[in-house]
């Protein structure tokens, strides 16, 4: 069997103004579908990043992939690199941690490729990575304060505006209903510390059982987030779970490691393997969130796994705007890694599209099941990914940057990292 023929299709999505360290999410969000074609007339699919650094390089690599064993990683991994022979990061300025062009470009072929060999064998892809150590895949809601929409000429809005912690309770409640979530993240670094931990604690009072969480996003100072912590009751018996990045930079975590007994998570200052090593010698982070678009494919997510759990460090999975192709495989590497130590991010709430066939997947308390199906158990929609491909040429937006949306809403938004 061999790759034939590699399509990719940039794609965009309505968004909604969601608040975050760096700004506000455009009106739009950027994705690739892809499809991988072989001479046995197996398709696989993937969902990859959809910003112009991301696109230039899948679709520079993808004419080069003909000829190539689905079976072959190693190959595919050469090819990639003899393309892209300068691995720089692929992210906005605005970003706060880059992922090398290789490794996502690898990552997004990769998906596809172990779609098809599951599909030739009549195997899930899970099994492909060593079996499921679970087939009920649970998450946790993604909170965010957020303005209300301002264009809505490529779709509606969510919720409206979302600016108290009031609100962001209220928000809480609806996915609580709608998804059945269990656990909670809420995206900080936004509104003032204290609204933030007030915003928490009240959650603490409607879900007193729920999992909470927060991600200032390299937001804050160490004083304020040791005042934070301390707000919060501290660990034990404390309001949080763990809280993630709110310092920015390795070396800023280690410190505060050093400072606190509070677990501390990561997915801007451990993003490659070189990372990890290092935050084990400094003790950094306790825990990682893995993501397949990154982490070197669905083996490198299963990899990581592995590596924290002989290092002491616990897991978790990090969401990036998605629909149901990376959902699922989302899905499939949760199901494959075993110490999945806590419950994973999504920011799949968020939309109302899908590009899979049979709509949206349903989440039943709080989880989802893994598809069953040969590979990623999926199935392409092809009018969907027309429709949104159309949005793609009409939306005229090549990248993402939240600072300069920002200020749509906040026309003197300066941004400053950390800002508490």
């Amino acid at each position: 069997m061999r790759i034939t023929d590699v399509v990719v299709t940039p794609i965009a999505i309505p968004d909604v103004p969601l608040a975050n360290t760096k700004g506000v999410h455009p009106s739009v969000f950027l994705r690739a579908v892809i499809e991988v074609k072989t001479d046995t007339g197996l398709v696989g699919l993937g969902e990859a990043y959809g910003a112009k650094r991301t696109l230039t390089g899948l679709q520079a690599v993808a004419p080069m992939l003909e000829g190539l064993d689905p079976y072959d990683l190693r190959d595919l991994r050469q090819r990639v690199e003899a393309v892209l022979p300068n691995s720089g990061g692929v992210n906005a300025p605005t970003a706060l941690a880059d992922h090398k062009v290789t490794d996502v470009v690898y990552s997004a072929f990769e998906i596809p490729m172990l779609d098809i060999r599951g599909k030739e064998v009549g195997r899930p892809l899970y099994d492909l990575l060593g079996g499921a150590a679970r087939r009920t895949i649970p998450f946790g809601g993604y909170l965010f304060y957020k303005f209300a929409k301002q264009d809505l000429t490529f779709g509606p809005d969510i919720m409206g505006e979302v600016m108290t912690p009031d609100t962001l309770v209220a928000q809480a409640r609806e996915f609580a209903a709608e998804y059945g979530f269990k656990s909670w993240k809420l995206k900080g670094g936004v509104l003032h510390p204290d609204l933030e931990v007030e915003t928490l604690l009240k959650l603490r009072e409607v879900f007193p059982h729920d999992s909470l969480r927060i991600d200032p996003m390299g937001g804050w100072t160490l004083e304020t987030t040791l005042k934070v912590i301390d707000q919060l009751g501290g660990t034990e018996g404390g309001v949080l779970e763990y809280l993630e990045d709110p310092v920015r930079g390795l070396d800023a975590m280690s410190v505060l490691s050093a400072r606190t007994d509070m677990p501390l998570a990561t997915n801007l200052v451990v993003v490659e393997f070189e990372h990890l090593i290092e935050a084990i010698k400094k003790d950094a982070v306790q825990i990682v969130l893995s993501d397949h678009h990154y982490w070197r494919g669905a083996t490198g997510a299963v990899h990581l796994g592995e590596m924290c759990r002989a290092s002491g460090l616990g897991v978790s999975m990090h969401s990036n705007s998605h629909l149901g192709i990376s959902l699922a495989a989302m899905c499939h590497v949760a199901a494959a890694t075993p110490n999945l130590t806590y419950d994973c991010d999504t920011h799949y709430p968020w939309s109302t599209k899908e590009i899979i066939k049979g709509g949206r997947p349903t989440f039943k308390g709080g989880a989802l099941q893994v598809p069953d199906g040969p590979g990623l158990g999926v199935e392409l929609d092809h009018t969907a990914v027309a429709e949104l491909h159309d949005l793609y040429n009409r939306a005229m937006v090549q990248d993402r940057d939240d600072t300069d949306e920002m200020l749509k809403y906040i026309p003197d938004y300066v941004r400053m990292v950390p800002r508490w």
